[in-house]
């Protein structure tokens, strides 16, 4: 278990992007010592998703944490635009030693003016060597045939020079991690980042298994991780014991309170094969009892509450091993109607199943369905009796019923456990008394899966959400960018899942994508900031989305990766002035990309080429909004609006309606509500204009301060500190409000609008009626949707400067 306190430490040393690099060539660099190999395919999305887990932020107000990451903080001079490979190891006088190989690029190493840092050229053997003091730490570095190498030992160095290739099982493990997952990482055999998996000391990692591999998800709330261990024959790991044996479909949840600290698990098919490979592992007999009780057992486990154990024993034929246990039937209590008998082998379990129970002293015992729990106490077996009664076992429990979902229904090998139990097993592996605030962790878990000569691994170190109460806006989680917002953030598809995600970017002009977990997906910095919302198409007609949206001098499409698809971007000279505007005239994904350049037009093919049958090229005056499409009946319409003219053009672009009275616009958007063009004056007055170029005008008794935003038959005003919804008007507190928005989901109308003075996000019905528990804390409009399809709204907001925050209406 203290597998975890690994993770963690791993995670913490790498809290310190896409050119095609060989990892087998990456990985010969790394010297000998080097036990751990921790892998990345960008550094900058990595650093910030660990900036935002909340286990990690809880180590980084401990004093290991800055011990350990200060080994590190010459990353802070690395951009690599590829993979990043980091090995942790230990010299000959048991000194933390780190190596640093990526492929080098000429932007790699950027270390002009800094503060903290030094230099000097160095001639090592014959070899030209940079020696870089930065934050009194000292780091060599070198280049060797266009891979940068970076070691806190200029032994490393040289050893990288002889690009030998490692040990052969450990090259075939590392290629089973997946290239693009946030974090990998490879164990070898003997290192001494962690000594006890369980909660068990006698289940160490270096006992249990040779080499791991692992690929890591991380977000704010959970460390996510699956990979392989396996172990050679001749090495003698107790990951073998469950060789030639089946693993079984774990059934202790079903037995284990609630209330527990947790379990340990193991399984198998046939215990006699089981029991053989154990006394192998064990050097002697250790199974020299001649009992048959285990004879018809599938499952073994042990259930922790505070300093009490208990065994269960999972029958898979309940009469056989009752009948095991004949001379063992003297009653000493009954309890809820379940008879409690005394047991007179306390010893027989540790005897039997050593190194995976150690304890002694079960001295009474009860049976419930196919469940034989013996326990060292009756108060602790009474518990168990009450919640498998009660149905207040694991199996029923949210937060276990969350961490199931990344796990293997069948396990050899496997651990739940609370957050009183993780934190005990994280701080025994520190000297340091560690500040952890853990009570939300309610389940995390470790599991091994033995599959022929190696076994899966899989786990969750998981903070649980708390339940959501009806009627109430939940904060699902935050997430701190690397700078502060300059744009609201948004939702936007993910076409595998059909899920939404959220893309926003930051005043550096990075463009972050964000997973519906919260976890940094990727980041890239643009040529400028984003203009209006960001569209997707499907530009392949394949079913894959891509973003599409325009900066200043720039019209970008890219993959859900981030990566730019040709022969995109566009480039342009002169200033894009105009969120772009994307039309699909027949639903048939030939879609029409309109850059706007103050008074001109210029429409595109997704071949990033001019359509050459739009004949509308400038307008009389500058554009004051995006252009926009309509489709009534089978005629489009296409409107592109300047300060004293209305254009309502036919897909050509030649005029297809004439407003037949002149008006100066707002800059309010085109609406089409009750089958009429509408939008506003710029005294605000309401003006709509049919298919034949009649105008009305209706003084609305808005001021020049006025927004609107209508569906097919809801208007909506907004007009300083009133909002109107269908005629019905509403007096907000005074303030400094956003324009409104609609959105119509699951046949419901929702309105919203912020009031950025008192940082508030405000919700409304069709009726204008307050949605329940609204305002809430916001800095930004919001966007609304069913994000992961449960039938349950989320909306997203920015919260600080800085900060997004993801909601949850119930």
């Amino acid at each position: 278990m203290r597998f975890f306190c690994f993770v963690i430490l791993a995670t913490t040393l790498l809290g310190c992007t896409n050119s095609k690099t060989n990892p087998s060539k990456l990985l010969h660099y790394l010297p000998e010592n080097v036990s751990v190999i921790i892998e990345t395919p960008s550094l900058e999305t990595l650093r910030s998703n660990l900036k935002n887990n909340d286990l990690v932020n809880q180590f980084s107000k401990n004093g290991i944490y800055n011990v350990i990451s200060s080994k590190l903080d010459f990353c802070e001079l690395l951009n690599p635009n590829g993979k990043m490979l980091i090995g942790l190891g230990l010299n000959t006088q048991d000194t933390l030693e780190f190596s640093i190989v990526t492929k080098y690029h000429k932007d790699l190493f950027l270390r002009d003016s800094l503060e903290h840092y030094a230099e000097e050229q160095q001639e090592y053997h014959g070899k030209s060597v940079i020696k870089s003091t930065f934050k009194n730490q000292i780091v060599y570095s070198t280049v060797i045939d266009s891979v940068f190498l970076a070691s806190t030992s200029i032994n490393s160095l040289d050893d990288a020079y002889q690009n030998t290739a490692p040990e052969n099982e450990l090259e075939k493990i590392y290629h089973t991690t997946n290239a693009d997952k946030t974090l990998s990482m490879t164990l070898k055999p003997g290192h001494p980042f962690m000594k006890s998996l369980f909660l068990n000391d006698s289940l160490s990692y270096n006992r249990l298994t040779d080499y791991t591999a692992l690929d890591m998800d991380v977000n704010q709330n959970k460390l996510v991780f699956h990979g392989i261990t396996n172990a050679a024959d001749s090495s003698k790991k107790l990951i073998n014991v469950f060789k030639y044996t089946v693993p079984q479909q774990n059934q202790m949840q079903h037995i284990t309170p609630s209330n527990s600290d947790g379990y340990m698990s193991f399984t198998f098919g046939d215990y006699y094969v089981f029991k053989d490979n154990l006394i192998r592992y064990n050097g002697n007999d250790s199974i020299a009892n001649t009992t048959n009780l285990f004879e018809n057992i599938i499952e073994v486990g042990v259930i922790y509450e505070g300093q009490n154990q208990a065994v269960v024993l999972n029958a898979m034929d309940v009469i056989a091993t009752n009948d095991a246990l004949l001379a063992e039937q003297t009653k000493i209590d009954q309890y809820r109607q379940v008879d409690i008998f005394s047991f007179s082998q306390p010893h027989l379990f540790a005897d039997t199943f050593t190194p995976f129970v150690t304890q002694n002293g079960f001295i009474t015992y009860c049976v419930l369905d196919s469940f034989f729990v013996f326990a060292q106490t009756i108060d602790m077996l009474q518990n168990i009796i009450v919640n498998y009664q009660n149905n207040t076992t694991l199996s029923n429990y949210g937060p276990f019923i969350d961490t199931r979902d990344q796990l293997s229904s069948a396990s050899s090998l496997m651990l739940v456990c609370n957050g009183t139990a993780l934190k005990k097993i994280i701080s025994s592996s520190f000297s340091e008394a560690l500040n952890l605030e853990l009570d939300d962790y309610k389940t995390s878990a470790l599991q091994f899966v033995y599959d022929s000569n190696f076994a899966h691994v899989n786990g969750m170190i998981g903070k649980s959400k708390a339940k959501a109460v009806e009627q109430s806006v939940n904060e699902e989680f935050s997430i701190t960018l690397d700078s502060e917002l300059l744009n609201a953030p948004q939702f936007v598809t993910n076409h595998r899942t059909g899920q939404k995600e959220i893309v926003v970017q930051d005043v550096r002009n990075y463009l972050y994508l964000i997973s519906n977990e919260g976890k940094i997906l990727w980041k890239k910095q643009l040529h400028g900031p984003v203009l209006g919302r960001i569209e997707q198409i499907d530009i392949y007609k394949n079913g894959r989305l891509q973003l599409v949206f325009v900066t200043p001098h720039r019209l970008y499409v890219m993959d859900r990766n981030g990566k730019d698809v040709a022969p995109f971007p566009g480039r342009f000279n002169d200033d894009i002035t105009q969120p772009l505007s994307v039309f699909d005239y027949d639903k048939n994904k030939n879609y029409r990309l309109l850059v706007t350049q103050g008074e001109n037009v210029l429409m595109y093919n997704t071949q990033a080429k001019m359509v050459s049958g739009f004949t509308f090229k400038k307008a009389n005056d500058v554009i004051i909004h995006q252009p926009q499409h309509f489709r009534m009946g089978n005629k489009d319409y296409l409107t592109i609006k300047t300060r004293n003219k209305l254009h309502i053009l036919n897909r050509t672009g030649k005029d297809r309606v004439v407003p037949k009275t002149n008006n100066t616009y707002s800059e309010e958007a085109i609406y089409l509500y009750k089958n009429k063009f509408t939008t506003t004056s710029d005294d605000g007055k309401l003006i709509t204009i049919d298919v034949r170029g009649n105008t009305a005008i209706q003084d609305l008794k808005l001021s020049e301060r006025h927004h609107i935003y209508t569906s097919s038959k809801t208007l909506v005003t907004q007009n300083d500190n009133e909002l109107s919804i269908r005629g019905t008007t509403r007096a907000l507190d005074y303030g400094n409000y956003s324009p409104p928005k609609l959105f119509y989901i699951y046949d419901k109308i929702y309105v919203t609008l912020t009031d950025f003075q008192s940082q508030k996000v405000y919700l409304f019905d069709s009726q204008n009626e307050p949605i329940p528990n609204f305002p809430v804390y916001g800095n930004s409009l919001i966007d609304l949707d069913d994000i992961d399809r449960d039938r349950k709204l989320e909306f997203v907001t920015q919260g600080d400067n800085n900060t997004i925050i993801l909601y949850q209406i119930n």
